[in-house]
């Protein structure tokens, strides 16, 4: 993809590059095991953004 990309888009990339993250030790511990992963972790290959 190109280096200048629209401000939006940046966004929108960014944002969902921080959703990516899994789900924190202390969450997993709280809920006694029962949230390992959340619904909107990703692969980039295989799953594309609507950006």
């Amino acid at each position: 993809m190109t280096r200048n990309k629209p401000t939006a888009k940046k966004r929108r990339l960014s944002k969902a590059g921080k959703q990516k993250k899994p789900v924190p030790t202390w969450v997993i511990a709280k809920t006694s095991g029962k949230f390992r992963t959340h619904p909107k972790r990703r692969h980039w290959r295989t799953r594309k953004i609507k950006a």
